[in-house]
């Protein structure tokens, strides 16, 4: 795996970052963008210089199953905005997700984590790992202090998500993190819904950071991808994994997350501040139950997300007045909305849990990790703040219970 090479201070801000970070060092014939290098394999002239790079004594590339320039480009503009050592890309963000968990555990290891997780997230933890023979223990997500006790009791990986998906709530990950490395567990965070420009766990303690980068890192809807980022010593058996196992991300999709980076933070900043004026209308209206967005001061832990976050995110969520059949009804009328399973993307985006979050769980096992079937989750895009707030208003209406 090519060694990380950071050609732009760390102490430049975020967009300088994103559309600067190895784009000259990978880069060819003066081309301003870096190149889509869509070749499966990478030739030598002599077996010596192949055999270095294939041992790893040199960098280089030889397959593109392991790794590629332009993949290689993208993993360094997310070392480069999370502060990690290193990064190793996947086809998706679940792939992120199971390789790094199965390629950091073995047989008899202890994973500690939460109820609300993704739902893929979720499932693989409780009904996959466990037929590695991999121990998993899932806490009440606002119980701090059972969390930590489960912890200090025995676990080999801490795996948190921060907000979670989709009640947005928030855990204090600088306990947790701490509490892990306190028994010599490694710390796993789930950065996908706050983005490294409104937190960086790294910066908290956190061992590996995980993005589904099709979401707010690609930012339009247009691919698939996923990143595991943090010690280079980890991120070197995730990708001993991964090169095994496959799940590798395409050139082409590298190429499309690396132009969609370029304005993550101006759009970010952007669905923040939206996000934050949608929830607190939402707040105010009648035919809602109640909103879940880290913002509101009325948020329970809205303290810890002021204390790790520098913005509360693009998507937040709220419960109908009239369960699933109201809530359905609102999505439905909705005008400026993509009714769709995903989240982070320049449209707005909105649905059930029942068909994104959580689509593979049963009614169940949603009710166990505390969603309500009424649930609209409302992923923010660029579009004009009196455009969306009109739109809401005028669905609200029709989906009223009478």
């Amino acid at each position: 795996m090519p060694a990380g090479s950071r050609n732009i201070q760390e102490n430049n801000g975020f967009s300088t970052r994103s559309v600067r970070t190895a784009e000259k060092k990978f880069s060819a014939f003066g081309a301003t963008v870096v190149p889509i290098v869509q070749s499966s394999a990478f030739g030598y002239e002599d077996v010596e210089g192949w055999l270095k790079v294939a041992l790893k004594e040199n960098d280089g590339y030889i397959y593109t199953r392991n790794t590629n320039p332009t993949v290689r480009a993208f993993e360094e503009k997310l070392m480069a905005l999370e502060g990690a050592e290193d990064a190793v890309s996947f086809s998706s963000g679940m792939a992120a997700i199971t390789s790094t968990l199965l390629g950091l555990m073995k047989s008899g290891d202890r994973v500690v984590s939460v109820k609300d997780l993704y739902g893929g997230t979720f499932l693989f933890i409780t009904q996959f790992l466990p037929r590695y023979g991999i121990k998993a223990t899932i806490c009440n997500t606002t119980d701090f202090d059972s969390i930590e006790k489960e912890i200090i009791n025995g676990a080999d990986i801490v795996y948190l998500e921060s907000p979670t998906n989709p009640t947005l709530k928030i855990i204090d990950l600088s306990r947790f993190i701490k509490a892990a490395h306190r028994i010599g567990a490694i710390a796993v965070v789930d950065n996908t819904f706050a983005t490294p420009i409104n937190q960086n766990p790294i910066g908290l303690g956190a061992d590996i950071v995980i993005h589904s980068a099709t979401k707010f890192l690609g930012g339009h809807g247009d691919v698939m991808g996923g990143i595991a980022c943090g010690k280079r010593k980890l991120i070197s058996e995730i990708f001993h994994f991964k090169e095994i196992a496959g799940p590798c991300l395409d050139p082409h999709a590298a190429f499309l997350l690396m132009r969609g980076m370029k304005t993550l933070e101006l759009r970010v900043k952007h669905q923040n501040a939206t996000a934050q004026t949608i929830a607190e209308f939402l707040s105010e209206r009648k035919e809602i139950q109640q909103v879940f967005y880290p913002g509101l001061k009325s948020h329970p832990y809205h303290r810890i997300a002021r204390k790790q976050m520098r913005g509360f995110g693009g998507v937040l969520s709220f419960e109908v007045k009239g369960g699933v059949k109201a809530a359905s009804r609102l999505i439905e009328n909705l005008k400026i909305v993509s009714r769709a399973a995903n989240l982070g993307a320049v449209e707005t985006l909105a649905g059930l849990p029942s068909t994104t979050s959580h689509v593979e769980c049963t009614p169940e096992e949603r009710l166990m990790a505390g969603i309500p079937e009424g649930l609209v989750r409302y992923s923010v895009g660029i579009e004009n703040l009196e455009d969306l707030l009109n739109d809401l208003t005028q669905a609200l209406q029709k989906a009223r219970i009478t």
